[in-house]
């Protein structure tokens, strides 16, 4: 789910300033611990092409040769949590942040994956640091969604209602402009039967929507307090009760997701030099960023079952 775990009082392990005044020498690099970001990952790359494989209808015990039908759903899904943690990892080194490399979450073959995250080992400086990191992710995980997305359901087929049950997945403001632009107006009595593309793209964008909740130490709740500060906090605690009413009215998935927001919490470290201002274009940025949010939130992400 691409939750970023952020330290902002980790002590250093050297003082930056001698008795004597002189600057003391640089504490040596922390070498990189990467075996289990490759184990995860392969693990996650695993379990997401089951996955696809899945949708493909294929039993994988008795015909384990079709499993790599699943890549495409696989690639694509990879694709968008890696760019997403990549916008993150990218900026934060460009910052000079002490920042991990990608973690991937495997799951159960249902989507194969719960995400991934990046662990970033040092505080932010100030907003402006704040909103780049926060921002980014989100942004270029977006915009690696939506082709697929478009692809994926110029890919799916029209069919029929044959009355038989099954999982309809909802829209949000932005699903719905792209499936108006590619497939049109569907017939009376027909549905969609996307395409593993077009329902990876659909995982994405809702794990964007997710990660962009203006919520403690979430994407959003980076983005948010970088643009309100402390102000960030009420508008936390808002959302938190919009879920939980969703919940209980629609999807009761987010009365889960609530628990989990509350258990995190929902105020937002200050980062060291918490009074310097953003700039006019990071807050054009942060704007945007919240725009995405709105476009891409589902109310009622599955119904159906």
């Amino acid at each position: 789910m691409s939750l970023q775990d952020y330290w902002p009082f980790r002590k250093r392990e050297v003082p930056s300033w001698t008795w004597e005044g002189e600057p003391a020498p640089a504490a040596p690099p922390r070498k990189p611990k990467v075996i289990w970001n490759i184990v995860l990952f392969i693990l996650t790359l695993m379990t997401t092409i089951l996955a696809g494989a899945l949708q493909e209808g294929v039993n994988p015990l008795k015909d384990p040769g079709q499993i790599p039908r699943g890549l495409p759903f696989a690639l694509a899904l990879m694709g968008i949590l890696l760019a997403h943690e990549l916008g993150h990892y990218l900026v934060a080194k460009r910052h000079g942040m002490d920042v991990t490399l990608p973690y991937f979450i495997p799951a159960h073959p249902f989507i194969g994956t719960f995400g991934a995250f990046i662990k970033m080992r040092s505080p932010a400086r100030d907003r402006r640091m704040l909103m780049d990191i926060g921002a980014a992710g989100p942004l270029v995980g977006v915009l690696v969604a939506i082709p697929l997305v478009a692809l994926g359901l110029s890919l799916s087929e029209v069919k029929p209602i044959e009355g038989q049950a099954g999982i309809n997945l909802g829209d949000s403001l932005l699903l719905w402009a792209i499936g108006k632009l590619v497939v049109g107006n569907l017939p009376p009595g027909h549905d969609l039967l996307i395409h593993p593309v077009g329902f990876a793209g659909w995982i994405g964008l809702l794990v964007t929507s997710l990660n962009l909740l203006p919520v403690g130490q979430l994407d959003g709740g980076h983005v948010l307090y970088a643009l309100l500060g402390d102000r960030q906090i009420k508008i936390s605690k808002f959302v938190f009760a919009g879920l939980l009413a969703l919940g209980i009215l629609g999807w009761e998935g987010w009365l889960f997701w609530g628990l989990l927001l509350w258990i995190m919490g929902f105020r937002h470290p200050p980062p060291l030099e918490w009074w310097v201002p953003l700039d006019r274009r990071r807050k054009i940025i942060g704007w945007a960023t919240m725009a995405i949010f709105i476009l891409t939130f589902i109310p009622v992400p599955f119904s159906g079952f």
